[in-house]
């Protein structure tokens, strides 16, 4: 995986940071005219001075390594070169991570781990030719060269030049005073020389120089742009892996959604369903016992144990609705989403376009989703009425709730719009909240369908 902090800023500061200098002083130059003294231009430019001597460097010690290892392979020590050849690729891969880090505020995740089944030389040998990140630091040692030359010579001549003419019309009293010129010289033969010595020739210096300075920044942006691409995609994990370290921990969520749905469904029937019954039991065994003593009392006792029974069969059913209801099972989601909406305390519209039914655990997720949402809107949005639209765009199940609350909701507060998030994350579900203070509230959630 791969953050890059400097995403969403122009010239304006830091890396990962925002400035915090006033905005006045900081927009007082257009970009183009600040970018030449950015911090950021000149982490680039030395980036790519850097990258010359270092992919030199690089070069040669993976194809004199790879060369001295193939070359050996017909003895068995050809082996331990190649895996030392490869080892010493990842650890200059190490230092591309950092530098890129460092410098472009790219942070490239490392790649996979060894997988030896045992411990031991052997293993880990075997273990390192065997792995795809390996060859792919020695094919980004390779070929990192001809591009580091290349940009190198690009960069470093428009810099240069750029603000060697751009000052011209300042040291150009050097050369007639010091050196003996008339100026700066264009062409020379034995009968004829050209030099840039009138004001006229002097200011066009200067102006192309200022064209060769604004546009060296941009120019320097783009060739790190290809360095960026060869250190995400030859230095960090493979897709697959990422793959499945995102798995791994949507799986965890998975579990600890699933064991917090548990403890949710025992404490409710422990404290809800669970003691009405026992409670039950107790007024029945008191009114067997009266019976024959005050009839009178054992009904009213009858009669009291009568509504006990009415409200706890009430708790199981809002009980079972919360775990699946079986009008989801049984209409589908515009059915149960119409009914959960019939119990929000403000008026919600509920529209579904669906042609057909998505999967049963998708259709699940989709309807807690929008269940969530409303009593989120019941509680704490201050709302006077909601509309709710279900509609499926190629392969993925939409939700959108909107309320005209206060707003303010925000995911990253911590609220339970983080736990849903994460649900929705652990099968490959968005949700995104757009809550500015003082409403409205548009909150939009993305399922697969898997239908």
């Amino acid at each position: 995986m791969a953050t890059e902090y400097g995403q969403g800023y122009g010239w304006d500061g830091e890396p990962g940071f925002r400035g915090e200098g006033s905005d006045e002083r900081r927009h007082r130059l257009p970009a183009a005219l600040r970018a030449p003294f950015e911090a950021r231009s000149w982490r680039e430019l030395g980036y790519l001075m850097l990258s010359l001597p270092l992919s030199i460097i690089m070069f040669t010690f993976a194809v004199t390594m790879s060369a001295l290892g193939a070359g050996l392979l017909i003895t068995f020590l050809g082996i331990p070169v190649l895996a030392a050849a490869l080892a010493g690729c990842r650890g200059f891969g190490a230092l591309e991570r950092t530098r890129a880090r460092g410098l472009l505020g790219l942070d490239v995740a490392p790649p996979e781990r060894l997988r030896m089944q045992k411990p031991g030389a052997m293993a880990w040998m075997g273990a390192m030719l065997k792995s795809g990140a390996s060859w792919r630091h020695l094919l980004y040692a390779v070929l990192h060269l001809p591009w580091a030359v290349f940009a190198f010579a690009v960069a470093i001549s428009f810099w240069l030049y750029g603000w060697a003419m751009l000052t011209y019309p300042v040291w150009f009293w050097l050369f007639p005073m010091y050196g003996g010129q008339d100026g700066l010289q264009l062409y020379g033969d034995q009968g004829h020389n050209v030099y840039l010595d009138n004001p006229f020739e002097i200011t066009v210096t200067a102006l192309v120089g200022l064209l060769l300075t604004t546009a060296s920044p941009w120019i320097v942006r783009a060739l790190t742009q290809v360095d960026r691409l060869l250190v995400h995609g030859l230095l960090g994990p493979s897709r697959l892996a990422t793959r499945v370290v995102e798995l791994e921990s949507d799986r965890g969520i998975v579990i600890d959604t699933a064991a917090a749905d548990l403890r949710r469904i025992e404490r409710d029937l422990h404290d809800g369903a669970q003691a009405r019954l026992v409670n039950l039991a107790m007024g029945l065994g008191l009114a067997k016992e009266k019976l024959t003593e005050d009839p009178q009392a054992a009904a009213r006792m009858v009669d009291e144990a009568h509504g006990e029974v009415k409200t706890a069969l009430q708790e199981l059913r809002d009980l079972a609705r919360g775990i699946h209801p079986a009008v989801l099972t049984d209409r589908g989601l515009d059915a149960a989403l119409s009914s959960v909406a019939s119990r929000c305390t403000v008026p919600v519209q509920v529209e579904a376009d669906l042609p057909t039914r998505p999967a049963a655990a998708i259709e699940g997720i989709a309807y807690f989703t929008v269940s969530e949402l409303l009593q989120n809107i019941s509680k704490h949005s201050r709302a006077t009425r909601a509309t709710v639209d279900v509609w499926r765009i190629e392969n993925r199940l939409m939700l959108q709730v909107v309320d005209d609350g206060v707003g303010g909701a925000d995911v990253a507060a911590g609220s339970g719009l983080a736990g849903l998030a994460e649900r929705l994350d652990a099968v490959d579900g968005i949700l995104v909240v757009d809550s500015p203070v003082g409403g409205p509230t548009r909150i939009t959630a993305e399922l697969p369908w898997r239908g």
